[in-house]
């Protein structure tokens, strides 16, 4: 970016003049480009004389000067009066004819050795722009920042609500709510037809779509519009309803916004906003209802509380936000305190992910004091806003690189419609992948974590998964290496909790991920093998072993997979004493769960579990008596 600058070294002012077409309107941009090592007033003031010349009173609010600069050279003294009385009198003619300005300062690597009085100086008569005119001043960094500052085309902000924040039948605050963020989307993309007469100025190559429908009793019949009705399938059914049906039945709220309560802000965490933000301002003008607005916001700011609002913004519209108001207090005094609006998500948008807890993990999944401190160091060079510097990549200065790419190829295809795709540009590139001068600074970070977790090469040994297996899977092991690996990427999913190994039989079978079925299958299997380990006769040690080992890693698996429910039910089967039949054989069973603590589980290990952990320690502590 430095050197597209660079090349502007043949001039001092460059003007451009940019029209935008937008729903028959036309707009203009002025845009005024000024060399680096030229920095003072005598720019601002052409660019300003300009634009009252040519277009007088004209396109009144859409005239607009930009100066990029880096304010290093000092600035003239006037023949008469100070430079403060020079800028105020240029502001004041901006603000009377209706001109914006607009100034990106790039400082940097460009401003290094710069008089720092001067600096000093210049920012301070370009503020004063920003205070006695419509004048915005960014500092931008880095090429990339440069990049993202630059807009041909500014949006004003347009309010989606005006009315009255209700906060008791007696008391309203009269406010206004803009969009404080919006989504850039994607340019819409229309179909072209060639089928026009390359003679025909006046046509437009649209695509145009009709559709016909025809009757099913009578297929050449084509059936108009009114006779038309929607139809819902309700089971087997189609059930037809009219628009006149369909608009009474609608739910048409009446347009406000009230306060439902507060809450504390602790407890609405970042992730469950959804959609835009929005900001909530009093109504411009109106002193009662600005100081209303600040007082309850700073407030709320005191007492670490949030709004929670009830939204319908406009007269008939079907459905209804509830969003929460967070207080911004401003920091400047010609800005008012505002709010701004979150929207929350209903208890049906809500998708909670239950992730197993890595501390129910074996001992060797564990990660060693070394190799957690190699990855808590990872993370934390990854983090592109640090608390001491600012951050790597402002959201406000950063563009949108698949946007940017796409409109220089698209401006590339205008020119020649078989160019091909360009390479990525080297600004975008910094933007799409990691800095290098971030990998090189942290190489230490990155070879420590990749020494802490090497890759070993293991061989999958096949097991048998029913009581003495068979000559085929005999024959495996005389087979070539090669042939072994063919078998084993075929036949690594296990379906049966066999009689030789039941415990790894059910952790791969509650470990597959083909089908969300195996989970409750395989914990299904598993209590019926241990069913039938403790209903044999004799129970022997054998049994008794197995089975306990069964049942803890079914407790295992129940915990990991958000299962708690399956297990204690099972559990407290398994303690009924006509379950086994035998009281001994009961009490002896009774006394090897105590021994191994397998009890029910708790809350504590499961957030789904309906066991108080009080009572899942004293499921355990008595042994049942007969009766």
């Amino acid at each position: 970016m430095e050197t597209w600058l660079m090349e502007y070294s043949s001039f001092l002012v460059e003007l451009f003049v940019v029209i935008v077409s937008s729903n028959g309107l036309t707009l203009w941009y002025l845009t005024l480009l000024k060399f680096l090592s030229c920095v003072d007033l005598d720019a601002i003031v052409v660019g300003v004389d300009m634009l009252i010349k040519d277009y007088k009173v004209s396109f009144k609010g859409r005239k607009r000067i930009c100066l990029i600069t880096n304010a290093q050279c000092p600035v003239k003294d006037p023949d008469e009066g100070t430079k403060e009385d020079q800028v105020s009198m240029i502001a004041k003619q901006m603000d009377e004819k209706g001109i914006s300005f607009e100034t990106i300062v790039v400082r940097g690597l460009l401003s290094v050795g710069a008089d720092k009085r001067t600096l000093e100086e210049n920012d301070h008569l370009l503020n004063l722009f920003s205070i006695k005119a419509s004048a915005k001043i960014v500092q931008v960094q880095n090429p990339c920042s440069l990049m993202g500052a630059l807009r041909t085309r500014h949006i004003s902000p347009v309010t989606i609500f005006r009315g009255e924040l209700e906060i008791s039948l007696k008391m309203k605050i009269k406010v206004w709510v803009y969009k404080k963020t919006a989504e850039e989307k994607f340019p819409t993309l229309k179909k072209y037809s060639d089928k026009a007469p390359p003679t025909d100025k006046f046509a437009t190559h649209d695509v145009k779509v009709d559709y016909e429908y025809q009757s099913v009793e009578d297929p050449d019949k084509v059936v108009p519009p009114e006779q038309r009705i929607k139809g819902y399938r309700y089971g087997p059914q189609v059930v037809p309803i009219s628009s006149a049906e369909w608009d009474a039945v609608k739910f048409k709220p009446e347009k406000g916004v009230k306060l439902l309560g507060f809450a504390d802000a602790s407890n609405v965490r970042r992730h469950y906003y959804v959609k835009d933000v929005n900001i909530f301002i009093a109504e411009p003008g109106d002193t009662r209802d600005t100081l209303a607005v600040s007082a309850l916001a700073r407030a709320m700011k005191e007492m670490n509380k949030v709004a929670i609002v009830r939204c319908v913004w406009r007269q008939g519209q079907q459905n209804v936000a509830v969003g929460v108001l967070t207080p911004n207090i401003s920091e400047n005094d010609n800005t008012a305190d505002s709010f701004y609006f979150n929207t929350l998500p209903f208890i049906e948008d809500v998708r909670e992910f239950q992730f197993p807890s890595f501390s129910n993990f074996p001992a060797s999944w564990q990660p060693n004091d070394k190799q957690q401190e190699a990855a808590d160091e990872l993370v934390k060079m990854l983090d592109l806003a640090p608390s001491s510097k600012d951050d790597v990549l402002l959201p406000e200065f950063t563009p949108n690189p698949i946007l940017e790419r796409f409109y220089r190829f698209l401006e590339l295809k205008s020119r020649e419609a078989d160019a091909a795709v360009p390479p990525l540009d080297g600004t975008l590139r910094r933007i799409t992948e990691p800095d290098p001068e971030l990998v090189a600074k942290n190489k230490y970070v990155l070879d420590k974590f990749r020494s802490s977790f090497e890759k070993k090469s293991t061989q999958r040994v096949m097991e048998d998964n029913k009581a003495g297996g068979s000559d085929e899977e005999d024959g495996l092991l005389d087979a070539p290496p090669e042939a072994l690996a063919v078998r084993s990427s075929d036949d690594t999913h296990v379906d049966e909790i066999g009689d030789s190994n039941p415990v790894q039989d059910f952790e791969a079978m509650i470990s597959r991920r083909d089908s969300p079925d195996w989970i409750g299958k395989a914990i299904q299997k598993m209590k019926n093998k241990i069913s039938g380990l403790l209903l044999s006769r004799p129970y022997q040690e054998i049994n008794n072993s197995t089975a306990l080992d069964c049942l803890e890693a079914l407790r295992k698996g129940c915990i990991m997979e958000q299962e708690p429910k399956q297990y204690n039910d099972f559990l407290r089967e398994c303690i009924d004493e006509n379950k086994l039949g035998d009281h001994n054989i009961f009490s002896r069973f009774y006394r090897d769960l105590a021994s191994k603590g397998l009890t029910l589980i708790s809350k504590t290990e499961a957030p789904d579990s309906e066991v108080p952990e009080d009572e899942a320690r004293r499921f355990l502590l008595k042994e049942p008596k007969e009766e």
